[in-house]
């Protein structure tokens, strides 16, 4: 009897455990099923500002990029020479049939012959391809945007738009100096086309995207941002590159650099590679050169420049110290040519311009710059630093010519009366047309020695003041001392060209 409720109790006790497991999986499973899992600290997850994307802007222009491809028209070797026969008799009067006649043509590489024409008439000429590039429609009536080197030497000029369509292009006008060219497709359809952006507004660090044609693959887009402003890479007078760091290779000529407004900031046309590849500097030229240069390429062929007529240096500190200029900026004429505007309004060698229309001028090149987007015949003001003060002179422009005329002091160094000047280490005598002293004699460790002065030179002025002998020399550099300052500013003419030289002085 006992046993029996023994029996009965450890039953009931193993019933109950069951019962327990198979509730404790029924949850489990549940749990398992349902995806409730025990409590655990949330996942990482950043609730800041997300990355800027570029898919809308790149949606919006890409179909106003288009690829260049350029050719250019030549004779098919096997057409030159038409009068060949192989020295054989009655060659060109085989019947075109003939076995022979057919042997000896493809033989000599010509084997696009057509048996029902004379040769004569079969003479044409064959495009080759000369170069492929970038371009982008600036109206919707077909002008775009290149590259004078993606055009340069071609004839034939294709259009290809993302969508592979492709058309036939005209040659609108070039202009090497910012090596911009506007082509004009003629179709019967509406192109989309991008406009260019204010570029004053253009920061480092701005974002940029460069969309166009690189290695032929057509439709490529990278990013990156504004690098630096204002570069010069030697490239021509009028550099004013932007460098960007977004991905620009060989074929992106002429492609176009967006700001996220879809506005073109400025037209890729160079990069910097010692490899031959990307390396992240590629220069573009700004949107307000660009876009001065197309218009006058689309309204009048080809761009008109005002020209100032006079041969300029960059001002260094010790020239800016000679002559009693605070800062060294500005444009030193070295010599104003007797057919220019500049002379005519009153520009002399020894000025320096410092602003034009009250715009200050740092360099020679922004000189050239500025007066170059002026149109001939216009009226401008120039700034001048002159003997120790300022001036302002009125110059009506003139047009830039293909060639620029030299100076024409004369560097005869026939002498007498040669004249020590042993603090500045040189030896000169008058010149003979009255013009400056000749150097005659330089000693190598002297200060004119170490500034490159050389026998033969022709010192034609010096701090502004023209010179014939020796003693003005010798006053002006008295003078200079008396006044406190640590050089004089000589005038130097050497193989008929004009250039300055600042000289120190004990």
């Amino acid at each position: 009897m006992n046993q029996n409720k023994t029996v009965s109790k450890m039953r009931g006790r193993w019933l109950t455990a069951a019962a327990s497991v198979a509730l404790a999986s029924v949850i489990g499973f549940g749990a398992v099923t349902s995806g409730s899992l025990p409590s655990y600290a949330d996942a990482v997850r950043v609730e800041g500002v997300q990355s800027v994307g570029f898919a809308d802007v790149v949606e919006k222009v890409t179909p106003a990029v288009v690829s260049v491809r350029v050719q250019a028209k030549v004779n098919p070797a096997s057409e030159r020479g038409n009068n060949f026969s192989f020295g054989m008799p009655g060659f060109e009067d085989l019947p075109r049939d003939h076995p022979l006649y057919r042997f000896f043509r493809e033989f000599r590489g010509d084997r696009d012959f057509r048996g029902d024409r004379p040769r004569e008439r079969r003479e044409r000429e064959r495009a080759r391809p000369v170069a492929q590039g970038s371009g982008f429609f600036i109206s919707g009536d077909g002008y775009l945007v290149t590259n004078n080197h993606v055009v340069e030497g071609g004839s034939e000029f294709v259009i290809v738009t993302q969508d592979g369509d492709e058309f036939d292009a005209k040659l609108v006008g070039t202009d090497p100096r910012t090596d911009l060219a506007v082509l004009k497709v003629d179709a019967d359809e509406e192109f989309t086309y991008v406009a260019f952006a204010d570029d004053s507004k253009v920061r480092v660090g701005d974002w940029v995207v460069a969309v166009g044609n690189p290695f032929g693959l057509g439709g490529t887009v990278t990013a990156g941002i504004v690098s630096a402003r204002g570069r010069d890479i030697g490239a021509t007078l009028y550099d004013d590159f932007i460098q960007i760091d977004a991905a620009v290779n060989r074929g992106n000529s002429g492609g176009p650099a967006f700001n996220l407004n879809g506005e073109v900031v400025g037209v890729n046309t160079a990069i910097f590679s010692p490899s031959g590849g990307n390396v992240g500097i590629a220069f573009a030229i700004p949107a307000s050169t660009a876009n001065q240069v197309v218009t006058n390429l689309m309204e009048n062929g080809a761009v008109m420049r005002g020209w100032l007529g006079v041969q300029i240096q960059p001002i260094t500190d010790e020239i800016a110290e000679s002559i009693g200029l605070e800062n060294a900026k500005g444009a030193l004429v070295t010599d104003a040519q007797a057919d220019g505007p500049g002379r005519e309004a009153g520009i002399k060698a020894g000025d320096v311009v410092t602003a034009v229309n009250d715009r200050a001028v740092s360099s020679p090149r922004e000189l050239a710059r500025t007066i170059g987007g002026f149109a001939p015949g216009e009226q401008v003001e120039v700034t001048l630093w002159r003997a120790g003060k300022e001036e302002k002179l009125q110059v009506k422009l003139g047009e830039l010519p293909n060639q620029t005329a030299k100076a024409t002091t004369s560097s005869d160094d026939s002498s007498t009366a040669a004249t020590a000047l042993e603090d500045l280490g040189i030896t000169v005598t008058p010149a003979e047309d009255g013009k400056g002293v000749v150097v005659t004699a330089v000693e190598p460790d002297s200060p004119a020695g170490e500034r490159d002065i050389r026998a033969g030179d022709v010192i034609v002025a010096i701090n502004s003041n023209l010179v014939t002998s020796g003693d003005d020399i010798g006053k002006a550099v008295e003078d200079a001392s008396k006044a406190g300052r640590k050089a004089v500013l000589l005038q130097v003419n050497r193989n008929d060209s004009n250039h300055f030289v600042p000289l120190p002085i004990s």
